[in-house]
């Protein structure tokens, strides 16, 4: 079954998705879980390029309760997020393995940081090319289209190929 480049491969009910199944958007985000009458309904978790989830319950294709992490393996947590702070600005992989040795700075969460295409900015979930305003991930992946204040913003503050 396949809707405006989006796919679905599971159990149908009058030709609309119903009972276990997976819907991949055409970002390559993925949901896999239980639908009914079309819809996100149950228990599902979507699964995001960039290796994050989100695992929730869903009525009617709306998420009622659920937890998203991070690829690095970062759970956010609303109550109590004491990641990446006022106070403590480590990168998760510093909190969880320690700190590098002196002399050996941590750029990005990722050690040794990935190199950043020519002419191309790392916007921490990816590469960006200004020219096309794309956003792809580390592995070349279509991630999304940068709009005028995400570009801005990874212009003024993200590592650049050239520095």
């Amino acid at each position: 079954m396949e809707f405006i480049g989006s796919r679905y491969k599971g159990s149908t009910k009058n030709g609309r998705m119903d009972g276990e199944g997976e819907y991949t958007f055409p970002t390559d985000t993925k949901y896999v879980g239980e639908m009914k009458d079309g819809m996100f309904h149950g228990k599902g978790v979507l699964f995001f390029p960039n290796g994050s989830k989100y695992e929730a319950t869903w009525e009617n294709g709306i998420a009622k309760q659920g937890s998203f992490t991070f690829a690095d393996g970062l759970q956010y947590q609303d109550q109590n997020w004491d990641y990446c702070n006022a106070y403590d600005r480590r990168f998760y992989s510093e909190r969880y393995y320690g700190f590098r040795p002196q002399g050996e700075p941590q750029l990005t969460n990722v050690h040794p940081p990935p190199s950043i295409p020519e002419g191309c900015y790392d916007c921490a979930d990816g590469f960006y090319d200004p020219n096309t305003r794309v956003i792809t991930s580390y592995t070349g992946r279509f991630l999304r289209n940068a709009d005028d204040s995400e570009h801005e913003w990874i212009v003024r503050t993200c590592r650049k190929a050239w520095d």
